[in-house]
């Protein structure tokens, strides 16, 4: 079952979404496959640092993160990948790596790479590592206030 914070959240704003159940996986590219979603529409959440405070990357799962390019975004003097013992607690609902990119039900800042604008629709963790949300990102983007830039790299 997805995050119930955030399914609450989502039904009090009165947005639609789709539960996408799959297999079992772990890595974005597992994901996508299992669920059979394109890469580019699959958006990842990493748990960043931006001078010490933490808070959220999302950006398409075949991305990854330009550390610099976000901490430059974000007024930043340093970004970095933050480790899972920083911010388990944080999201104690939620399987490790599961997280859904709602860092304003976490009171963390969310940075949005620019790319996920390109789709009408994102799908993301839903705290387990077998369920998937699927919305409008235009209720993303109005839900969240995510600050949108440039930041994700191919790898």
């Amino acid at each position: 079952m997805p995050v119930k914070k955030l399914t609450e959240f989502l039904d009090q704003q009165g947005v639609k979404y789709v539960n996408i159940g799959h297999s079992p996986a772990y890595t974005a590219q597992e994901i996508a496959a299992s669920a059979h979603v394109p890469g580019k529409e699959l958006a990842k959440t990493v748990v960043v640092k931006l001078d010490g405070a933490m808070a959220l990357a999302v950006l398409p799962a075949n991305y990854g993160v330009d550390f610099a390019a976000l901490a430059k975004a974000a007024g930043a003097s340093k970004g970095q990948l933050a480790s899972e013992e920083e911010f388990s607690d944080k999201f104690s609902e939620c399987e490790p790596g599961a997280m859904p990119p709602f860092g304003n039900l976490y009171g963390m800042e969310t940075y949005a790479d620019k790319r996920l604008r390109e789709d009408r629709e994102i799908v993301f963790n839903a705290g387990s590592h077998k369920e998937l949300l699927k919305l409008a990102y235009a209720d993303f983007e109005r839900l969240v206030k995510p600050k949108t830039a440039e930041f994700a790299v191919r790898r």
